[in-house]
């Protein structure tokens, strides 16, 4: 990995290390058997797991380090030197809980996937924070900040391509073909959850949409590109969750039972452990999305 640093590990169990203002921190453990250890810090940690003569590097957990795997053999390993920072939404009312947004989400979801290391910050956006306004004027999330740069950038479109430029290996590259799978399902979605007239058409337009995206899944599924997760389901997944929350809450409308490869489809997506990690709670995107509904 570019920009880290090497580490041996000889013969032990695990491993795992802390970062607090740039300062690495190794700390081995001998223990006989994988469990659960206690974070030696409530700053973030690097949870890192060695397999195959590779050290994969997870995401950071705030209290614990959950499941160590073990290494019994010599290796050298590059450590990243800095975490990415990613500067997200806060729940509605509740500041210090991840928010409602599915763009923020898309954003996390590839660095998952990817196994890269991440500092977060919620941000409210009803009160935003000078320091936030600051390093982005423009006030939107989600915005990032790689270790190899002093800039913020924003829009999930713009951030998930660098990080497959940066970090290439896993790919989550969707071939040019399926690309635009779904890309009309978030706007459909919005204009039927706003409608206020049970026939301006906006609900068959949702239905046309979802059909053609359950189409492409009976011939290419379970996902978008076939076997395989790419960045196109990514951003499909956050969309679709709100989607199944907010019509259901708002609405009572739940998606046709006969789309059967999208419902094959989002409960695939939604329980993958990158989703589960980082999908906000079903209370706060209903809050979220409430103003937008009732305006």
């Amino acid at each position: 990995m570019p920009n880290g640093m090497l580490v041996r590990i000889t013969r032990i169990n695990c491993l795992f290390i802390t970062v607090k203002n740039k300062i690495h921190t190794i700390h081995v453990c001998h223990r006989a058997s994988a469990g659960v250890l206690p974070c030696p810090s409530r700053t973030f940690c690097y949870h890192l797991c060695a397999q195959q003569q590779r050290l994969h590097t997870l995401s950071y957990n705030h209290s614990s380090i959950h499941r160590h795997g073990r290494h019994s053999t010599a290796d050298v390993v590059a450590l990243p030197s800095m975490a990415i920072e990613v500067i997200v939404k806060a729940a509605v009312g509740a500041p210090t809980i991840l928010g409602d947004c599915p763009f923020w989400q898309r954003v996390l979801l590839t660095l998952e996937e990817k196994q890269i290391p991440y500092k977060l910050h919620l941000v409210d956006l009803s009160n935003k924070p000078q320091w936030f306004l600051e390093v982005n004027p423009e006030g939107k999330v989600p915005v990032i900040k790689f270790d190899d740069d002093d800039k913020w950038i924003a829009d999930s479109d713009v951030i998930v391509g660098l990080i497959e430029e940066k970090f290439p290996n896993p790919s989550l590259s969707t071939p040019p073909e399926f690309a635009s799978a779904g890309s009309k399902i978030m706007g459909a979605f919005v204009t039927f959850l706003k409608s206020k007239e049970p026939d301006d058409g906006s609900e068959k337009a949702l239905i046309e949409q979802l059909k053609a995206l359950d189409n492409h899944l009976k011939e290419h599924g379970p996902f978008v590109a076939g076997e395989k997760v790419t960045a196109v389901d990514l951003s499909l997944a956050p969309k679709l969750f709100h989607l199944e929350i907010t019509l259901a809450h708002f609405k009572g409308w739940p998606v046709p039972t006969d789309l059967t490869h999208v419902h094959n489809y989002t409960k695939l997506l939604f329980a993958r452990e990158s989703f589960v990690k980082t999908k906000p709670a079903i209370e706060h995107v209903v809050a979220g999305w409430a103003p937008k509904v009732n305006h």
